[in-house]
């Protein structure tokens, strides 16, 4: 569907439940909710104030289908739509929730209003819940689907088939998972494979004996790297015993990919890391950004004490201050250019221990080409710009942007690469970090070869 076509739908399903709102309709909204898939309900609710937001789900939680909506929502909505609500509302919200959406919900909540429900749930409920909430964020562990269907090596091909047909309340049954007399995963077949296989056919002998799995602690990027190398449709957790614990689906993985892409570029960008950073108050956004552009604004006074400091060589040629600005917008901007390149190129795997040098050295060869390409043309509009200006300007202004542009491809290929291998989140070297280190050391490298060549310093 066209961008534009969806946007038009869901304005014209937006003020169509206003309409119903307004006119107390509920019969009405009942009827629509139940023909809106619940991913649109789920974006309808960030255009609805939370009056209407209120109303809404109240009908949902009784009329809808809440174990594909709820996971759809925003974080900030669900935290704004539960927080007022008794714990006996919530604990019959969980049931209708998958385990692991049981624990998100139980993690949004505020430590009193969480033990409180907690407190209600029979001890099956929160064993499995505390489970859930023991693995690492953003982990396979915290996303997986414990609902997984498996049979024995033994089972003969019919059987299997057979035993999948009541399997309704297992998730994503694409591939039949194979385990031996202790729970250990030894096999997968695929659905396909099974149905045109001779009915007496055992498990062990037309299965795939090497599976790709993930143990519980995997981190959610390395899970949504398996998928998308090998396309596949789940992805079985298994302990360190092999124990197959559950799986992570596809649509999972999906909302992984959107989520870290999303976290990489508001951190390149400066604007910290919450994914739902304009669902927050003013004074919430204000200061989720704040400490970010403490960075800038230090280096800001950093270059500041720098230029003060050649004041006279300023004030002897004056010409120096009009190439300021070109020199630290090309070197922050060529920083972030290679950042981003090297960031992604980490986040798809496409880099990784093997080529790292040959990722850096490649950048700095391209940072060499485009610093000499703009030097000779900056040089060149100096010379002929600033007839009265002393003769080695054009020279001056030429080098200066040349090494600052090395400068900040050396330094936005290779922060990256060094958070990386520090097991820390490569993407913070963007942002202000790159282009506050790369003005501070463009500005004192400009004024050093100008005092040099010029004989001013």
């Amino acid at each position: 569907m066209k961008k534009e076509l969806f946007e038009h739908e869901i304005s014209i399903l937006r003020d169509t439940f206003r309409r119903l709102i307004r006119r107390h309709a509920k019969p009405n909204l009942i009827k629509l909710i139940s023909k809106t898939h619940p991913a649109d309900l789920a974006v309808l609710f960030r255009y609805f104030n939370e009056e209407e937001q209120t109303l809404l789900f109240d009908l949902i939680v009784l009329h809808g289908n809440l174990q594909d909506f709820i996971p759809e929502l925003d974080e900030s909505i669900i935290i704004n739509l539960l927080e007022d609500k008794e714990p006996e509302t919530i604990v019959a919200l969980l049931r209708e929730l998958d385990s692991n959406d049981r624990a998100l919900i139980l993690g949004l909540l505020e430590e009193d209003q969480a033990q409180a429900v907690m407190n209600l749930l029979h001890l099956e409920e929160v064993e499995e819940v505390e489970e859930f909430l023991a693995y690492p964020e953003d982990s396979a562990g915290s996303m997986m689907y414990t609902d997984v269907f498996a049979l024995h090596e033994d089972t003969r091909a019919r059987d299997a088939i057979m035993t999948l047909q009541d399997q309704q309340d297992a998730e994503m049954v694409f591939y039949l998972y194979v385990i031996d007399d202790d729970n250990h995963l030894v096999g997968v077949i695929s659905l396909r494979d099974l149905v045109t296989t001779p009915p007496e056919a055992r498990l062990k002998d037309i299965m795939i004996k090497h599976v790709h799995s993930v143990r519980q602690e995997t981190d959610q990027e390395e899970v949504a790297h398996i998928v998308s190398r090998y396309n596949y449709l789940a992805v079985p957790v298994v302990d360190v015993e092999n124990h197959l614990l559950g799986i992570v689906t596809v649509d999972d993985v999906v909302d992984v990919i959107r989520e870290e892409a999303t976290e990489d570029f508001l951190q390149m960008a400066g604007a910290g890391k919450d994914r739902e950073i304009l669902l927050k108050p003013t004074l919430e956004e204000s200061k989720l950004r704040f400490p970010w552009l403490f960075a800038t604004w230090v280096g800001g006074i950093g270059a500041s004490f720098i230029v003060s400091a050649f004041g006279l060589l300023l004030n002897e040629v004056i010409a120096l201050a009009a190439f300021m600005p070109i020199i630290a917008g090309m070197g922050g901007n060529i920083g972030t250019q290679s950042s981003a390149i090297v960031v992604r190129g980490l986040a798809t795997g496409r880099i990784d221990f093997g080529n790292y040098f040959k990722v850096i050295f490649k950048e700095i060869r391209v940072g060499l080409v485009l610093g000499i390409s703009y030097g000779f043309l900056l040089g060149l509009f100096a010379r002929f710009r600033y007839l009265d200006a002393p003769p080695l300007l054009g020279l001056s202004v030429g080098l200066s942007i040349t090494i600052t542009m090395l400068i900040a491809t050396m330094m936005g290929t290779i922060m990256p690469i060094l958070l990386r291998k520090l097991n820390l989140d490569p993407a913070i070297a963007t942002g202000p970090f790159v282009t506050t280190s790369t003005d501070i050391l463009g500005v004192t490298n400009y004024f050093l070869i100008a005092s040099f060549l010029l004989h001013l310093g």
